[in-house]
């Protein structure tokens, strides 16, 4: 069934804006410093968790001026929902990383369930190490795990459901150059 499309205007026009681009792209700037001052000398593999960390993924390696690998993985609890639920593999990664260091570059740190079982599925299939980056971090007390953080963040955000630079509504409005809140969620 196509999307309505008014409706999803709608959403955009009374969305409120959490962060602009100009607050994201500065935070963008800083995670990848405090990259590189952790990995520069430990030839990652960095993978981009599709579709959501694609715009942050984007834009993070820019700023890592050392040799790595880049590649994707996709596994998702959504499928265009506002809620999550089982995880779903849609494409697992294709880069070897046995002994190796792992960046996993997310759109966000919810309930963390997605980023967990793919940091599982790391160390299991032999990663030496695995680091997390995610752009924006949610702040609520319903984590995976009370110890699940991200190694890198790019910002706090308060516990709505939020669309833009990556996340999307209902599989629109990943391409807002800003991070926005559903008006009423």
């Amino acid at each position: 069934m196509p999307a309505d499309l008014e409706h999803i205007r709608q959403v955009m026009r009374e969305a409120d804006c959490l962060y602009t681009e100009a607050e994201l792209e500065a935070a963008i700037a800083r995670v990848g410093k405090e990259v590189c001052a952790t990995l520069a000398d430990r030839n990652p593999v960095v993978f981009c968790v599709m579709n959501g960390g694609l715009i942050f993924a984007g834009k993070l390696l820019t700023h890592l001026n050392f040799p790595l690998e880049a590649s994707y993985l996709h596994a998702t609890r959504y499928r265009n929902e506002t809620r999550g639920g089982d995880l779903f593999w849609k494409a697992k990664p294709e880069i070897s990383f046995i002994d190796r260091d792992v960046l996993i570059i997310d759109d966000i740190l919810d309930e963390g369930h997605t980023l967990s079982a793919i940091m599982d599925f790391c160390h299991h299939a032999g990663a030496s190490a695995v680091h997390t980056a995610v752009l924006i971090d949610k702040q609520h007390d319903r984590k995976a795990s009370p110890d699940l953080k991200a190694d890198f963040v790019g910002l706090p955000c308060i516990d709505r459901f939020i669309f833009g630079y990556g996340m999307d509504y209902k599989g629109y409005w990943r391409n807002a150059a800003g991070i926005y809140a559903v008006k009423g969620l």
